[in-house]
């Protein structure tokens, strides 16, 4: 399999957007505060970033209420740093519709097809909108994560970006240690982490874990 280096079409672009002085809209598809801290302390130097906070996927509704929150403390808190100011969308919350996408998935194991389909589900929500508010690229903070799968992500972004016409912002942000870093924000900004992806089938699947390992 032919394995590219997303991070090094990210640095190519932002090389050219210095050299022409130009800073891009982005709007930036996060998963959680934790992961989104260095991508929007990385990104805010070169564009105009408008985060969308769209998890259908997460179970139970208070852990969503949880994490937005944290989501929206991040955001106000990095505000009074960045060089450009970060705009917050909250997307609805339709579990529903993460539900009906997994029928039949419900025992794959995390980092399998059921994660893949939640990818493009989220991915799919942020093309539209950012087709729609007439931004220059859509992308995801999902690729920090060392269990996240950049070369789908990268893959299902460039399908989307091929059927809405609006460019996708290739990325892998775990790369220049940009996970390492995301810890460190995490603890700077006193975040909460949750321990498990986000899902019913991801926390249930964390606490078999926990369970043999005696925790």
């Amino acid at each position: 399999m032919n394995v590219i280096n997303y991070q090094k079409k990210l640095d190519q672009l932002i090389a050219s957007l210095k050299k022409e002085n130009r800073v891009p809209t982005v709007f930036l598809h996060s998963c959680c505060a934790p992961c989104s801290s260095y991508c929007l302390e990385y990104l805010a130097e070169y564009f105009h970033i408008t985060l969308l906070y769209y998890n259908p996927n997460i179970y139970p509704a208070e852990e969503y209420n949880h994490r937005v929150a944290e989501q929206r403390r991040l955001i106000d808190a990095m505000n009074e740093k960045v060089k450009y100011p970060i705009r917050f969308m909250e997307g609805k919350f339709e579990p529903e519709k993460f539900f009906a996408m997994a029928k039949g998935l419900e025992k794959v194991p995390e980092g399998g097809e059921r994660c893949y389909r939640c990818y493009e589900l989220r991915l799919r929500e942020a093309a539209i909108l950012a087709k729609e508010g007439g931004f220059d690229y859509f992308t995801t903070t999902l690729s920090i994560s060392p269990l996240k799968n950049a070369q789908k992500l990268n893959e299902i972004g460039g399908e989307l970006e091929q059927e809405y016409g609006v460019s996708y912002l290739y990325s892998d942000f775990k790369k220049k240690n940009g996970y390492k870093r995301s810890t460190e924000l995490s603890k700077e900004y006193d975040l909460y982490r949750q321990d498990y992806c986000g899902c019913v089938y991801s926390k249930a699947q964390r606490l078999e874990e926990m369970k043999e390992r005696g925790e």
